[in-house]
């Protein structure tokens, strides 16, 4: 077998594919920022460690890393808290009750951000795009079904927004 021959398959499985980057704007919160620019560093280090100890599998891993994470970050715009905070914005945590009475809380972010499970979605899904421009007793699309919002806030998180007063000045616990 020749040399050449052995480069060119272990060429094929260094050559990954890109991480799909989103059309939609990379809109972010200060959190979701520092966020990228912790991953950026990540992918900095795991690529210095990469090769340090020339693993060409994990040099191919971690620059694709790297390419995708620096073009989150050139293209990351922080998007400011609303001059009017009685309507559902980027950034906003919304409490809504869905239609069989579950209440559920949720801050709207970025999508490298979002994380449905500890209770932030992504401005460009389906529930934060029928809340947004809603305001406190307003039906929203939510699912199959139909959700109210009960309260809108512009904590830092989902959790501390709960804390916070609503928008008709009544504080609620999701």
């Amino acid at each position: 077998m020749s040399r050449a021959f052995v480069k060119d398959q272990d060429a094929d499985y260094l050559d990954l594919p890109e991480r799909p980057v989103s059309e939609h704007p990379n809109d972010v919160t200060e959190a979701g920022l520092a966020q990228i620019e912790d991953a950026l560093a990540k992918a900095g280090e795991a690529y210095a460690l990469a090769q340090a100890s020339a693993d060409r599998a994990a040099i191919a891993a971690a620059r694709r890393e790297l390419r995708y994470w620096t073009a989150r970050r050139a293209t990351a715009r922080i998007v400011p808290a609303p001059a009017d905070t009685s309507e559902v914005w980027f950034g906003a945590c919304v409490t809504i009750r869905r239609d069989d009475g579950r209440e559920q809380t949720f801050r709207i972010v970025g999508e490298d951000e979002a994380d449905p499970a500890k209770g932030s979605i992504s401005h460009v899904s389906p529930l934060a795009k029928s809340m947004f421009g809603k305001r406190v007793g307003e039906i929203v699309t939510a699912g199959n079904g139909q959700a109210e919002i009960e309260a809108i806030s512009y904590g830092t998180t989902a959790a501390e927004s709960r804390q916070l007063t609503n928008s008709d000045g009544e504080g609620r616990d999701a």
